[in-house]
């Protein structure tokens, strides 16, 4: 499916979830968004959105989904043009490199940008060094060694040096610099985003959806939030917007059930990869682009909530009569299977 033919099917889902909350009491007029021409989406799997519905077979090999937050930015915000090269697995290195996929090469994302780009968001940083790797697939694996206590924090921060904040450190340094390429390559004065990821897990409560340690989910959290203070930093550095996502989404991390907005350890080919954004995160991430480049305060309301779930379940809908043919069932299920959204990073 092409770039437009997700923002119209986006369009239609967007008319029901209208309908949905008719009843809802009102809210306040909001000032009209900024016009912009040629919108840039660049990032990883949590801008990718892998699984999130309707799926897009036509972009098997980075799992990029047609109802990621770019394709509800690009309706909410009526862009005539949008590219969007996010991919799953991807670090920063492949801002200025390609990048091997299990469906074929990607190019560099920065090839996508150009002076007619005056809209860019740039969601990355994760995977640079395997930190979401460790985080999310060694930690769970040390969990039988030391369930009451820290084991992975144990390993991570042997020797007196925290290995995934230095690395997190490294990152940020990375960020700056893409921020400065993309400035040189989009159009002068273009408006560009660092968007933050959200809240994974709780710092304490256990859950089976993320199977860790008991002192681990606090040592997780710890370093999402240097993760995220590093995105912060470099966004302030080089002169772009930081889009807030981890305080926007407290309360719907893995284990917050059927408030969660992050699939736990096993994927749901209706809903999202393992350890990755439903729908309902990445319409929130799409409405907190709007109010930070609108200026509004970056808060989510009830009926916000209830549209968003009302336009997943329709979106939802689309993905499940797509499933229903077996090959498209068993090339999706075959992606998944052949190699990692989390990479062990460089």
């Amino acid at each position: 499916m092409t770039m437009s033919g997700r923002i119209t099917a986006v369009a239609s889902v967007a008319a029901v979830a209208l309908v949905s909350t008719a009843g809802a009491p009102a809210v306040s007029a909001a000032p009209p968004p900024p016009k912009y021409k040629y919108y840039v989406a660049l990032g990883d799997n949590y801008t990718a959105a892998p699984l999130v519905p309707p799926l897009d077979l036509a972009n098997l090999g980075c799992l990029r989904s047609g109802g990621n937050y770019p394709a509800l930015l690009a309706q909410k915000l009526k862009v005539p043009k949008t590219t969007d090269v996010s991919c799953g697995g991807a670090d920063t290195t492949h801002l200025l490199a390609g990048q091997a996929t299990p469906a074929g090469f990607v190019p560099a994302q920065f090839d996508a940008l150009s002076k007619q780009a005056d809209l860019v968001t740039i969601g990355i940083g994760g995977n640079d060094f395997g930190v979401l790797a460790s985080l999310l697939a060694v930690c769970p694996s040390l969990r039988k060694s030391d369930p009451d206590g820290a084991p992975c924090k144990k390993k991570f921060t042997a020797g007196g040096k925290d290995q995934l904040k230095e690395n997190v450190t490294q990152t940020k340094t990375r960020l700056t610099a893409a921020v400065k390429t993309a400035k040189g390559r989009a159009k002068p004065k273009a408006m560009i985003l660092l968007v933050g990821y959200p809240t994974i897990a709780p710092p304490k409560k256990p859950c089976p959806e993320l199977p860790l340690a008991k002192g681990d989910y606090a040592y997780l959290t710890s370093i999402l939030t240097e993760l995220n203070k590093a995105v912060q930093a470099a966004a302030k550095t080089g002169g772009a917007k930081y889009v807030d996502v981890f305080k926007a989404t407290t309360g719907h991390d893995v284990c917050a059930k059927a408030k969660a907005w992050i699939q736990g350890k096993d994927p749901d080919l209706l809903k999202a990869a393992a350890y990755h954004p439903h729908a309902e995160e990445q319409a929130a991430v799409a409405d907190l682009i709007v109010k930070t480049i609108t200026g509004r305060a970056a808060t989510i309301t009830e009926t916000e909530e209830a549209s968003w779930q009302a336009a997943a379940e329709a979106r939802r809908q689309q993905s499940a009569a797509i499933l229903t043919t077996p090959d498209a069932r068993n090339r999706i299920t075959d992606r998944l299977n052949q190699g990692p959204l989390f990479p062990p990073g460089h």
